[in-house]
């Protein structure tokens, strides 16, 4: 019996690899079995390689991917091919017999640079670069093998099902997820529920899956497989299976959201797209109302609308990624001179241009921060997990209506792909703060200054009130003015919201700081905190007293804090972060004037991995090093 299940699903893209990370995460979870689950995958709609990684343990929800996994499963030769190497002693890896003979040149859907790769490390093992060979390196590394004959499983099912022999092979990556599943002691029951969960209302494919998860099963225990045993759990009342996405949309909802807009990118889209299944509001039976959610031609049409929107009184919002908020951007300049408090989501993934668009980064945090020409006040804060993500969902419309201005909520690509269990957020505990409203009237002037930087609003349409917007300096009222007096007073007053924000937030919504950090302290922001969580745990196991300090809001920045910890731990931090250079150590040199020196960087695209943060910490803390690069995950 294992304390934690960690399986590594391969296959080309629009196999059903994410149908099967929801239903094994599904399952697992309904066995009470805390759940991780994230997905890697290429820039194409179908064919090129994906996986998807999945712990699962009984006393929390895991954080982040590690290495060392219990299990692989490739539904394809490629598969094998990415992720042999992974292979550590006691894995088991799954794979299909017709597959044993392919040759890595003969993968024409592999990158030429990643098929050189690994040719060059199959050559320096020794192994025959075929799926075979591949295996057998495994071997050696003290992995067993499990070959199914895929297609042979697929006959029977068609067999025992009357399901017509092209459309049974849609099934195809049942099979070595259902070996996954025999394997790690999940009953055939536990995975219907899984099956059911995902393919509601649609009978005849759950009924077919199970038949063939079944068949699997059966096969196994007669080449002589012990089934596996999961781990004990105890179930501890309701709980959510959720993604990045998802728990945003929900805290959205939550905060009143009643405008979304959005153009499709990677990996925003998808949290309007859940918006749009669930628009109509009902409690109880009784109506809500709903929300618009407005597919837009161009980002800037989708900013230019949520903008309008909040004009209105509607609490409004656009999410995009890098690309998209680069066509924001004076849209964002527009909304900041003239007090809109409109939120945007901004999910990061590889750039500069289009990037690596289906891979995770941290290197916009500048572009959110500075985005405009000019100076205008704004708000941009940073989610470094599910509940962190939902929270901020909900608190980014508050301080855009308390303080009137834009509020850019960061998160990126491995929050919003990563599917976890999470206790159900009580909607009850968060409070609305619409800020300053103003019933209007023919007096009425939206930029009056004279009682300080925050006016009342009246929203577009309120009766007998006449409001005045524009792109230019303007006066009391909102008509262009190039006055230099009135200049200086509208310029002064707007950036002093950013003084108030920074006096009235609480430290606990700002930053957050883990561990016992007398030997090292890593610094970080958004989904570095998973790995940095885990990291800090097994460095005291083996002896280093750790800590972590999550910085949450970069704008205003919590700088006398950071200060005073960084003050305290001398030599001792460590900047950690997806990007080629660290920016957070520039952002804090910027607000506090301390240099650090140290750093842990990936900029792969992929997932900080807990074994080789834990593993550069060492080094670091030792004092073999000041600066380490990450590399780990094909």
């Amino acid at each position: 019996m294992a304390s934690e299940i960690r399986l590594l699903m391969g296959g080309p893209q629009g196999a059903g690899l994410e149908t099967a990370a929801q239903v094994l995460s599904t399952a697992y979870a309904v066995h009470g079995l805390k759940v991780y689950s994230y997905r890697e995958y290429y820039s194409n709609i179908k064919g090129r390689h994906t996986y998807i990684l999945i712990r699962a343990r009984p006393d929390r929800t895991p954080y982040a991917p590690r290495e060392g996994p219990s299990i692989i499963s490739a539904i394809d030769a490629e598969s094998v091919f990415h992720h042999y190497s992974e292979a550590v002693e006691g894995t088991i890896i799954i794979y299909n017999e017709a597959d044993a003979k392919r040759r890595l040149n003969g993968i024409i859907s592999m990158e030429p640079t990643t098929r050189r790769r690994i040719s060059a490390a199959l050559e320096a093992e020794g192994c025959e670069k075929t799926v075979i060979g591949a295996l057998k390196c495994a071997e050696k590394r003290g992995a067993s093998l499990l070959g199914l004959n895929y297609a042979l499983l697929l006959r029977e099912l068609s067999k025992k099902t009357g399901i017509p022999p092209h459309r049974a092979r849609r099934f195809q990556n049942t099979i070595p997820m259902a070996a996954a599943a025999y394997l790690t002691g999940l009953s055939i029951a536990g995975l219907e529920r899984g099956f059911e969960r995902r393919f509601r209302g649609k009978q005849e494919v759950i009924e077919g899956n199970i038949e063939l998860a079944r068949i699997v099963y059966e096969t196994l225990s007669r080449m002589g497989r012990e089934p596996g045993k999961l781990p004990p759990a105890r179930k501890e009342g309701k709980y959510l299976v959720v993604s990045g996405n998802d728990v945003v949309a929900i805290g959205k909802v939550v905060a009143g959201l009643r405008v979304q807009t959005y153009y499709p990118i990677t990996p925003a889209a998808d949290e309007s797209f859940v918006l749009e299944r669930y628009e109509a509001l009902r409690t109880g039976g009784e109506s809500l109302g709903s929300i618009l959610v407005f597919q837009t031609e161009d980002e800037i049409a989708a900013i230019s609308a949520a903008i309008g929107a909040a004009l209105t009184g509607a609490r409004a919002a656009t999410s995009t990624s890098g690309p998209g908020f680069d066509l924001m951007i004076e849209a964002l300049g527009w909304a900041g001179i003239n007090e809109v408090p409109v939120v945007v989501t901004y999910y990061q993934r590889g750039g500069p241009s289009t990037g690596l668009p289906t891979r995770g980064g941290q290197e916009d945090l500048f572009n959110a921060l500075f985005s405009g020409h000019g100076l205008f006040p704004k708000i941009v804060i940073a989610s470094g997990d599910h509940e962190e993500a939902f929270d901020d969902a909900v608190r980014a419309f508050n301080l855009a209506e308390k303080y009137q201005l834009p509020v850019i909520h960061l998160l990126d690509k491995f929050l919003a792909n990563t599917i976890v269990t999470i206790t159900p957020p009580d909607p009850a505990k968060y409070k609305i703060d619409r800020g300053l409203i103003s019933e209007g009237g023919p007096s009425y002037k939206r930029f009056d200054k004279r009682d300080g930087p925050i006016t009342p609003r009246a929203f577009i349409g309120t009766p007998n009130t006449v409001v005045w917007y524009t792109g230019d300096e303007h006066n009391p009222e909102g008509h262009i003015c190039e006055d230099p007096e009135n200049r200086e007073l509208m310029h002064d007053m707007r950036m002093r919201k950013l003084e108030i924000a920074d006096r009235e937030i609480p430290d606990e919504e700002r930053y957050s700081i883990y561990g016992e950090p007398s030997d090292i302290l890593l610094i970080g922001w958004g989904s570095v905190k998973g790995a940095a969580l885990e990291a800090i745990e097994e460095l005291s196991r083996q002896g280093v007293s750790a800590g972590y300090l999550h910085i949450r809001m970069m704008e205003p920045f919590p700088s006398r804090a950071v200060s005073r910890i960084l003050g305290e731990a001398g030599d001792k931090a460590v900047l950690v972060e997806h990007s080629v250079r660290p920016l957070l150590g520039r952002l804090i040199a910027m607000n506090t004037g301390v240099q650090v020196e140290k750093s842990i960087l990936k900029w792969t695209g992929r997932p900080i991995y807990t074994g080789e943060l834990v593993r550069s910490a060492l080094r670091i803390a030792r004092g073999e090093s000041s600066r380490e690069v990450l590399r780990y995950g094909a």
